[in-house]
């Protein structure tokens, strides 16, 4: 389980059904704590800053597709980056897509990881595991 604020939730941008439910198997799986949120395209996922601006508790981490009707995933992106209170909000790509042009946009729009998603159960699992290793453990956020 990410223990950084038990309270404070992860944000999953997903609109396809079968993955989302596949990503919350694998945290349930996990036994994670932490409140799930899920925003279901680009829109309803920038949705959430003016939520966090009038007090919602900020996600400990965004698990964000790309491939998004409305908004796509960079774009997400780049306006979360560029947000002035939001920018550390640590963001993972979570996608199907393994195009280097994909990657190397987000990594220039500072994405904080990017994951190309398994399409195994078993394998989805293993990277829930990772996923919570490294926010758990790995990684060391900004105070």
């Amino acid at each position: 389980m990410i223990t950084d604020n038990l309270n404070n939730p992860i944000l999953i941008v997903e609109d396809n059904p079968v993955d989302l439910d596949l990503t919350l198997r694998a945290f349930s799986s996990r036994k994670l704590t932490n409140p799930i949120q899920v925003a279901r395209d680009g829109e309803e996922a920038l949705a959430y800053i003016e939520r966090w601006e009038q007090g919602e508790p900020l996600p400990v981490v965004i698990l964000l597709d790309l491939n998004l009707p409305k908004v796509n995933g960079l774009e997400v992106l780049q306006v979360l980056k560029n947000h002035p209170e939001f920018k550390t909000i640590p963001i993972v790509i979570l996608t199907t897509s393994s195009e280097s042009s994909d990657m190397k946009s987000a990594y220039q729009l500072g994405v904080n990881s990017y994951i190309i998603k398994p399409v195994d159960f078993e394998k989805f699992i293993e990277m829930a595991k990772q996923i919570e290793l490294y926010w758990n453990v790995i990684n060391k956020p900004c105070d």
